[in-house]
């Protein structure tokens, strides 16, 4: 690494190598756990996160729903850590995404999850952290150090290994198809030019971040990196959402990032984009459908499923950029550290 290149960018571009050795090293865990999720076949799931990783839970929420109609719903750590109370899961799973699977409060609620009658399955960067240690199935994300405060890679594998389990247990040879094929395509990714998005942002503290269907994960975790490395207010809607009530605070250049996948919530997306750019507000969008927002280059993976993991790598490889550009380093954000253990 150059003396003047940070640790965040270096991650950024260590995204297709860490993707790789995921695909290359996790196949017999993934078939595994998709093996027992298969056998349990769950009426639905839950999902136990915080931050990017409970982003990550999100976009396999909606990916579970359109691949099996399995839904996922999200519980809340506390109810173990906190309330001390139990649910019952019985004949469920439950997925825990950390990238050091040391937070007690995700611990607890994966180790309530299994004596409540769910099949555990952890997805963490630590294959012997304490979460792996109360889960039936570990997928080791093989991300590699991640020294960087701002989760990157960890994130990246971690949408990689999730969408991996849930293709093999549907058993989906187009998806799995372009699962493998995502490390040339997130070569790609991280060296596109986002550069028109700095040049908008300026001197401006506020902007939007807009998605739909899988890709609204992906801007939740834009908007959150906005705030942790840049030092932005960010905030992220659904484009269902935003043209009912958010969008009155928009002005002449407001700045807004909408981020769309090639699926079936595309051309909505674009239609919010393009009305929003027609009230005078900076819109950019990862689609060539629009008319009056302006298109960013976009890296598209060959499934709608797979696009959000490929947008996710060109906008970390973008908003290291803002922050450096603001006189900020994105390594060590301000009032935050690497591994948060939440009770």
């Amino acid at each position: 690494m150059s003396a003047s290149q940070t640790q965040m960018r270096q991650e950024v571009l260590e995204i297709p190598q860490a993707a790789a050795r995921l695909l290359d090293n996790q196949g017999d865990a993934v078939r595994a756990a998709a093996d027992a999720l298969r056998a349990r076949n769950p009426g639905f799931l839950v999902s136990v996160a915080r931050g990017s990783s409970d982003h990550v839970a999100t976009y396999l929420k909606y990916a579970s729903e359109l691949l099996s109609g399995t839904p996922i719903a999200s519980v809340g750590p506390s109810i173990a850590s906190v309330y001390h109370r139990k649910l019952n899961l019985s004949g469920s799973a439950c997925l825990s995404v950390s990238q050091s699977g040391q937070s007690p409060d995700i611990v607890e609620m994966a180790r309530m999850a299994r004596a409540g009658g769910a099949l555990s399955i952890a997805l963490t960067n630590d294959p012997t952290s304490p979460l792996a240690q109360v889960s039936d199935h570990t997928l080791y994300l093989e991300a590699g150090p991640e020294l960087s405060v701002a989760a990157t890679k960890t994130f990246v594998n971690s949408a990689v290994v999730g969408i991996w389990l849930l293709a093999e247990c549907a058993q989906d040879a187009a998806l799995l198809a372009a699962i493998h094929g995502l490390p040339d395509h997130l070569e790609k990714a991280v060296r596109q030019d986002w550069s028109q998005v700095i040049d908008a942002l300026g001197s401006r503290n506020s902007l939007f971040c807009l998605g739909r269907g899988p890709a609204s994960a992906i801007s939740n975790e834009a908007a959150l990196k906005f705030k942790e490395t840049c030092q932005l207010h960010a905030e992220s809607y659904s484009s269902a959402e935003v043209l009912h009530g958010p969008v009155s605070i928009v002005d002449a250049g407001f700045p807004v990032l909408a981020l769309c996948a090639a699926d079936e919530a595309e051309l909505a997306l674009a239609g919010v984009a393009d009305q929003i750019a027609d009230k005078g507000a900076a819109v950019f969008a990862t689609t060539d459908q629009v008319k009056k927002a302006t298109a960013l280059p976009t890296v598209r993976s060959g499934h709608g499923l797979t696009d959000p993991i490929a947008l996710i790598a060109s906008f970390y490889a973008m908003v290291e950029q803002v922050a450096t550009s603001r006189g900020i380093n994105p390594d060590a954000p301000r009032h935050l550290k690497k591994v948060t253990e939440t009770v």
